[in-house]
């Protein structure tokens, strides 16, 4: 059966009505899954494998049988491996249809159909009794319901409603106990992904700044944690203010509460500064004594940092403080972890809550407009001063004493970069009544509320009415809507200038490129086969039809700049559009090759877009500068690049003096505004990554 779904073209603008399979959503849900990157967690696999073997051993030291529970069971995997290690039965409990499917015949594949039994449905749901789900309640808890935040993905509830419904009193459950660490920084670059600062602008005038307006200073922000790899950033981009500190354990063996809580550490600040930022990140542990441990810790923090285990699944967190307060070395502070029953967040105070009966404070909440409307890279992004000269210097060169300015990016400050340099009159438009009030309260603080003319509007709706009858000289714009996933998504602007019949546009000409390469991230889409002995290949094919469906011809979107990637190649122009000209009505085609010179294997290719604002300016939303010598990439660290894997592996044992070749074909459609590539690789070995 086919369904119509309702979607807005990011690139065009337009809202589109699609036939979709009745099972798309299900299609997308598997194939953009962590599945496969969990599979591939050597530490993690082997750490849980450990941990049941023991809680196993210690249910049947008491001459019990070992009856089993696992929440969220996935493949069955973890059930698979409690009955290899002598559970009596296991009852696994999934709730995405699809995938509890999947675990039915994972499970007979294996030879456990009799020891283990799939129930589809939310663990809240299961029953107890001689005509229930389960005849008894278990006595070992398996659980996998963690996030980057531990408790994001609702474990607290889950945990809860198990010991109150499903499992005996003191059962065994792996893990054990799981711990939150944090440690307090002061980092400029984290916290200008945070907060709005001043932006200094020269002009022929002398130095203009663009002040943030008091509401967003003094607002606490978006309550999201932000989750990142945190390996990725330097030790030069923060000052450590604390040590690492324990900031609360649960004890999933006993009852747990998804209650709101606070805990509260003291500690003498290592160094003065400003607190800014809290780093955050926990361990489980398998067993009672705490002997088999999973760290998600970053390499300083890291035990054995030379057996840091590479995972996607699972990161490590950035908390940013309501605001950023001073802290002198050695006089003593109280840092203080919050969380509900899904959300963690973090507060500084001079005196413990306990000790003076304070109240839970409320989980932070976004006043200002500015966090609802741009992500944590597009705060780091406006507050990249560099990036502002650079497009100050593209505007001194083609602006004109009477030129007339449109601006089509969502909530950017060009306008205002134009209006300091001298444009006669500059017009805004947001799209959004959220984007409206943010940029009326910045130009309120800068005094440009009667200056700068906001028109919340669809470009294509304008009237001459709304421009006061000028004539747009000028369009504006930067690689930015918040719409926007992939790099080609930007060239909406383009579909703006077009309807718009500016024939001057800041920026003149746009280009796509690709490399390939990837160091790490293949691993999300590398089929597992067997897994700690173990066979998965029907979840491999699992994924691989939800890919072969359509999101195996997509590309999928990556912040490079947090995964290590070796270039093969050098960068390859592979196709141009002209933004001097309007958008064309029929496809844009290319094809070609790109040599790969260096050696190591290719998973990938990695696209993304540079815009050439003047013959002497250009913006990279990829590659910052040439790779080096040993293809180690420099990514922008604002923008998410387009990333597609390859079905198969070129050889790495290919003599360097006999290179190997990705030949590509690559279309623009106007009509939908996205962009396909199919690669073809040479010398590729048919035998997965």
């Amino acid at each position: 059966m086919k369904v119509f779904c309702g979607r807005a073209n990011p690139t065009t603008g337009s809202v589109e009505w699609l036939e979709e399979d009745e099972h798309y959503d299900y299609h997308q849900e598997i194939a953009r899954s962590s599945y496969a990157d969990m599979l591939h967690d050597k530490d993690r696999n082997m750490k849980y494998y450990q941990g049941i073997r023991a809680a196993v051993s210690r249910v049947k030291d008491k001459g019990q049988k070992a009856l089993v529970l696992d929440i969220g069971t996935g493949t069955g995997l973890l059930s698979m491996m409690a009955v290899a290690a002598g559970a009596d039965f296991c009852y696994a409990i999934e709730v995405f249809k699809p995938m509890a499917d999947a675990a039915v015949k994972i499970v007979e594949k294996n030879g456990f159909s009799d020891k283990i039994k799939i129930i589809n449905k939310h663990s809240t749901e299961v029953t107890i009794g001689p005509d229930g789900d389960m005849p008894c309640r278990a006595n070992i808890l398996i659980t996998e319901l963690f996030d980057t935040e531990l408790i994001g993905e609702g474990a607290l509830p889950s945990y809860e409603h198990a010991h109150r419904h499903l499992v005996q009193e003191n059962c065994e459950a792996v893990p054990h106990r799981a711990t939150v660490y944090a440690q307090l920084v002061e980092s400029r670059r984290m916290w200008s992904w945070n907060k709005l600062f001043p932006i200094r602008v020269q002009t022929s005038l002398g130095e203009q700044v663009i002040v943030p307006p008091l509401e967003l200073e003094r607002c606490p922000g978006a309550p999201s944690v932000y989750d990142i790899q945190l390996n990725q950033v330097s030790p030069t981009d923060f000052t450590v203010l604390s040590n690492v500190l324990p900031m609360f354990s649960v004890d999933f063996s006993k009852q747990v509460s998804s209650s709101t809580a606070s805990h509260s550490r003291q500690f003498e600040p290592l160094a003065s500064g400003q607190a800014q930022v809290v780093l955050s990140w926990w361990d489980i542990e398998m067993d009672p004594e705490g002997k088999i441990k999973c760290t998600m810790a970053p390499f300083w923090a890291h035990s054995d940092p030379e057996e840091l285990q590479w995972r996607d699944h699972w990161m490590q967190c950035v908390y940013f403080l309501p605001e950023e307060e001073p802290v002198v070395q050695g006089s003593a502070l109280c840092l203080v972890a919050h969380h509900d029953d899904y959300c963690v967040w973090y507060s500084l105070q001079r005196t413990s809550p306990e000790k003076d009966g304070r109240a839970h404070p409320a989980r932070p909440v976004c006043d200002c407009q500015a966090h609802l409307l741009w992500n944590r890279p597009r705060f780091g992004e406006i507050n990249d001063q560099n990036r502002t000269d650079q497009y100050v210097q593209a505007l001194r060169t083609v602006l004109k004493p009477d030129s007339v300015c449109l601006c089509v990016s969502d909530g950017s400050l060009l306008s205002m970069l134009a209006h300091h340099l001298g444009a006669e009159q500059v017009f805004t438009i947001e799209n959004s009544a959220a984007s409206h009030r943010l940029m009326k309260k910045i130009f309120k603080a800068n005094h440009l509320e009667d200056t700068i003319n906001i028109i919340e509007k669809r470009p294509e709706l304008l009237t001459p009415a709304d421009l006061e009858g000028k004539k747009v000289s000028l369009l504006l714009g930067e690689p930015f809507f918040t719409t926007s996933l992939l790099p080609w998504h930007n060239l909406y602007f383009w579909y703006v200038r077009t309807a718009c019949g500016c024939w001057c546009a800041l920026a003149g000409w746009v280009s796509v490129k690709a490399v390939p390469s990837l160091q790490d991230l293949w691993r999300i889409r590398s089929p597992c086969g067997d897994c700690e002995g173990f066979n998965v290949h029907i979840m491999d094919d699992m994924i691989k039809h939800a890919l072969d469906f359509r999101e195996s011809k997509e590309a999928e979107p990556h912040p490079l700049w947090e995964y290590p990637c070796r270039s093969r190649s050098e960068p390859q122009q592979i196709l141009t559009f002209d933004f001097r000209q309007p958008v064309p009505p029929q496809p844009v085609c290319a094809e070609g090759a790109i040599e790969l010179r260096r050696p190591g294997r290719s998973h990938g290719a990695v696209l993304w877009m540079e815009y050439h604002l003047t013959p002497d300016s250009t913006v990279s939303t990829g590659l910052l500068k040439p790779a080096e010598d040993k293809g180690y990439c420099c990514w922008n660290p604002h923008c998410k690049q387009a990333v597609y894997f390859f079905n198969t592996t070129l050889d790495p044992r290919v003599p360097p003096g006999d290179p190997q070749t990705v030949t590509y074909t690559v279309e623009f459609h106007p009509h939908t505004g996205d962009v396909t590539v199919d690669f073809t690789l040479s010398d590729a070995l048919d035998r997965g990554c």
